[in-house]
């Protein structure tokens, strides 16, 4: 783990995000209807169960950039925070739009008094954002 600033620690891990037990709340990679899908979403929703399908059904439909939160339920998170990312090549301006994703992510987790948080590489997967630029400060 690496301390950054104010007791804020960034800790980079690889593995199954649904069963990320030790953080408070875990962002899901969503789409813009907040519906189950391949990759980060997919592997959330299987494990959250259908409640969280119910519960964001009327959050429904986000733009990129935004950020809303829900329930685990059968997580084991307390959260689950629905961030959608841009689509590279298509949301312009697509590096705006993710930095914009990730601190709406952070102002979510802030304002529900969230102390710890595990994020996906947002946008990288089917998004086809360049991993590079999304793992740059």
């Amino acid at each position: 783990m690496t301390p950054v600033d104010a007791g804020v620690t960034i800790e980079l891990t690889t593995g199954d995000i649904a069963k990320q037990s030790d953080v408070e709340a875990v962002v899901n990679a969503a789409n813009a209807q907040l519906r189950t899908g391949g990759g980060v979403a997919g592997a959330l929703h299987s494990a959250a169960g259908p409640g969280l399908a119910k519960e964001t059904r009327p959050m429904a439909p986000i733009e990129p950039g935004e950020a809303v939160i829900s329930g685990a339920h059968d997580l084991p998170n307390d959260h689950v925070i629905h961030v959608l990312g841009p689509v590279y090549g298509r949301d312009e301006p697509s590096d705006e739009l993710l930095r914009t994703g990730y601190e709406n992510a952070l102002r979510q987790a802030e304002e529900n008094g969230i102390s710890s948080v595990a994020f996906p590489a947002l946008s990288t997967g089917a998004f086809g954002f360049p991993m590079r630029p999304v793992a740059s400060p």
